[in-house]
């Protein structure tokens, strides 16, 4: 059995071609590259948009990689063990976002052993999947959302998702009143608050979005706050989704549980990579509950085509590893219209410039 025998690092930042805010105009991710002592290769990373991505990689560097070598080359029997080594340092967060690097790096490897795409090698249920359009544009004019909105009706999405939140509530209803008029009455509206209220302003709020017809109301509340989330559950009919800072499957597993969600939304990265993300579409299956991967459609959508459900995927306008110039060679995955689709590669197919 070959073992792990060297893991390497190198940090990418990325400018964001439409800024996510007036501070947030690049994107940082940690290049993860794991040799077997067969002399193969597998790539993945570790992801931060702004916060963190020094701290990832000197975990990486050090605790990580220290415990990883001359240890075994699968994933799941590495996982549960590294984030046992790693829990003194946290449970989620920063730990699982580190650990999702070497976890894509090993998937990778694992395909590229198999000489097959991580999609076969998981087992593909299907060969596209639907995406939508999103964008982080609560800092947008009104005529730039609108205009984002056209394109997504350009170019074919049947579902998209903005950001609500804004001091003034008036500016949240007039924008999507504005946005709904684009959309007309059948496309799929979905707003993301980012976790900017508490839960009075929130019930308010959604009482005055409701005449929008809304799929779902994404991180209304602070991302932790379960108790809150039970109780707006009970006082609002639009369904509830989040997930993208939830960082375990056993926190996963608390807010279904207490009735507190509709749609969960794991971050592949910041869970710990394949492995975990695996073990939450399971808990999503068992529990009837809807899932729908957050972010990073290079690698959700190829996530996607191994799940038992049909789902959504989230892409963000301009923010493609494709768009952002990220790889060195074309990505596997590709959006046609509402479609998005996976050329069969070796591993996860993603080398970054």
């Amino acid at each position: 059995m070959a073992t792990i025998a060297a893991v390497e690092t190198r940090l990418v930042t990325l400018p964001l071609a439409r800024p996510w805010g007036a501070d947030v105009t690049t994107m940082s991710l940690v290049e993860v590259v794991v040799t077997d002592s067969d002399g193969c290769r597998g790539r993945g990373f570790s992801w931060t948009p702004t916060i963190g991505a020094h701290a990832v990689q000197a975990l990486i560097d050090q605790d990580i990689t220290a415990f990883a070598l001359g240890r075994s080359i699968e994933p799941v029997d590495l996982w549960p063990a590294l984030w046992a080594h790693l829990h003194e340092a946290g449970g989620g967060g920063v730990t699982t976002i580190a650990m999702a690097g070497l976890d894509l790096a090993l998937w990778d490897l694992a395909g590229v052993r198999a000489e097959l795409s991580v999609v076969d090698l998981l087992g593909r249920t299907r060969e596209s999947v639907e995406v939508y359009g999103s964008g982080v544009n609560l800092h947008y004019s009104q005529d730039d959302l609108v205009a984002q909105t056209e394109r997504w009706v350009a170019a074919g999405f049947d579902a998209v998702k903005i950001k609500v939140g804004s001091p003034d509530l008036a500016r949240d209803v007039e924008r999507l009143a504005a946005v709904r008029d684009v959309l007309g009455p059948n496309r799929r509206l979905m707003i993301d608050a980012n976790q900017r209220w508490d839960l009075d302003r929130a019930e308010r709020a959604i009482g005055e979005f409701s005449r929008f017809d809304l799929a779902w109301i994404e991180e209304p509340l602070r991302a932790d706050d379960l108790p809150g989330h039970v109780a707006l559950r009970s006082r609002i009919d639009v369904p509830i989704a989040l997930g993208e800072n939830v960082h375990t499957r056993y926190r996963f597993a608390e807010f279904i549980a207490a009735g507190a969600v509709d749609i969960v939304q794991p971050n592949i990265v910041r869970v710990g990579g394949i492995t975990p993300f695996r073990q939450i579409a399971e808990l999503a299956d068992a529990t009837g509950t809807t899932l729908a991967p957050h972010l990073l459609l290079d690698l959700s959508g190829q996530l996607a085509l191994t799940l038992t459900h049909p789902t959504l995927v989230e892409s963000v306008e301009d923010a493609s590893f494709t768009d952002l110039g990220a790889l060195a060679e074309p990505s596997p995955v590709s959006v046609d219209g509402s479609r998005l689709v996976v050329d069969a590669r070796a591993g996860l197919g993603l080398h970054f410039a």
